[in-house]
């Protein structure tokens, strides 16, 4: 049954959580808070509310996240970014309140907007201790969230309760490792296959696979030449949209960007929207990083692509122009050069501002902000 859940203001982000335990769980960022609904096959209910105080840009969820739903011990744990360039760990459990602890802000953080973040894949401690964020700044940075201990507030002569008992260290900040790249960021993605690599896309059309642990080679040659250990590319493969990166080399405006993802189900397989094309990258079949397959689509201004969690062959592109209203576009990679499947929630002018599938079992379901509604429907019948 398709659900519809009013917010108070108009919505910017939002994320479902794709943890094994809180598969239910979506949040909802508009432009000052963050909502965590629980969302049935009857219902969208409100379980948190987070006031951060100004409009949020992207959403990830950790890994520790266990919604209320599977366990009584549950624990929701999320980041945000805002739209100054300031970032958010968010909290709460059974036991706690809403906790907003800010980082990454002023000197030590990004200077650009904040386009995109995920959690590190894997099925480690790191996914949900490092996370990963992209911005027009050109930057992708690595926050560590729990950083070592040495790095923590040592206690003073004054820092203590008024009963004369030591008050508890404050949390300390998160420390970030920089990559550089050439142009500015636009989307990012990990897999639950690996820790160590994230997929990056930027905003002229290429799409790179980074190592974000492998900045540093140990050789005794380097350290005799360089003094210390010799920095390198941490890109492993880089991949092309050869229209999308022609176009933007002979200046043709782009008013879009692009917006990659990985399939869930197989680390070679990734896809993304450039504009009015869509591209399917298979790495066991590099090609010189050309794509395997790419389509002309039948939406301009592609904005977001997201593959299938419970259905992995199936893939959706929406669109931020609103020429033809608020619509997703349904492909089955297996026939992917057909017409998919177009569905509309909305006439013109709205066009949805962010969408995701839900990686509830049964048939597969979309949550889709269109103004301030967030709509969650199925792709099909049972």
């Amino acid at each position: 049954m398709d659900q519809h859940w009013d917010h108070s203001s108009e919505i910017h982000a939002i994320r479902p959580c794709h943890s094994d335990d809180a598969g239910d769980l979506v949040a909802v960022g508009g432009l000052h808070t963050v909502e965590i609904l629980s969302v049935t096959s009857t219902e969208c209910k409100c379980i948190a509310s987070f006031h951060v105080g100004t409009r949020i840009t992207a959403i990830a969820w950790s890994s520790a996240t266990v919604s209320p739903r599977r366990s009584d011990n549950w624990r929701i744990q999320l980041a945000v970014a805002t739209e100054d360039y300031a970032l958010h760990l968010l909290s709460k459990t059974s036991t706690q309140v809403e906790n907003i602890f800010p980082f990454g802000g002023g000197l030590s953080g990004h200077h650009g907007l904040i386009n995109d973040m995920t959690f590190v894949g894997g099925w480690s401690d790191d996914s949900s201790r490092y996370v990963a964020t992209v911005s027009d700044d050109k930057m992708l940075m690595v926050w560590d969230l729990s950083p070592p201990s040495e790095v923590r507030h040592t206690l003073g002569d004054d820092d203590s309760m008024s009963d004369g008992s030591p008050s508890p260290a404050p949390r300390a900040q998160p420390t970030a490792y920089v990559i550089p790249f050439a142009h500015p960021l636009t989307s990012i993605s990990s897999h639950p296959q690996t820790s160590k690599e994230f997929l990056v896309s930027d905003c002229r059309g290429s799409v790179y696979l980074t190592d974000w642990r492998s900045d540093v080679i140990d050789s005794d040659d380097m350290d005799q030449e360089l003094g210390g250990g010799a920095l390198r590319h941490p890109n492993l493969v880089e991949l092309v949209e050869p229209f999308s990166m022609a176009g933007s080399c002979m200046n043709f405006p782009v008013p879009w960007s692009g917006s990659t993802a990985w399939r869930a189900d197989s680390v070679d397989i990734i896809g993304g929207v450039f504009g009015n094309r869509f591209a399917i990258w298979d790495l066991s079949k590099l090609r010189g990083g050309k794509p395997l397959h790419s389509y002309a689509g039948n939406l301009e201004g592609g904005h977001r692509f997201r593959w299938c969690r419970t259905y992995p062959e199936h893939f959706a592109i929406s669109s931020q122009n609103p020429a033809r209203g608020a619509v997703i576009q349904v492909y089955n990679l297996n026939f992917a050069s057909a017409q998919p499947n177009p569905l509309v929630l909305s006439p013109r002018p709205q066009f949805v501002r962010d969408f995701d599938f839900l990686s509830l079992p049964g048939i597969p379901r979309i949550a889709a902000a269109v103004g301030k509604t967030l709509h969650v429907f199925a792709i099909g019948e049972e």
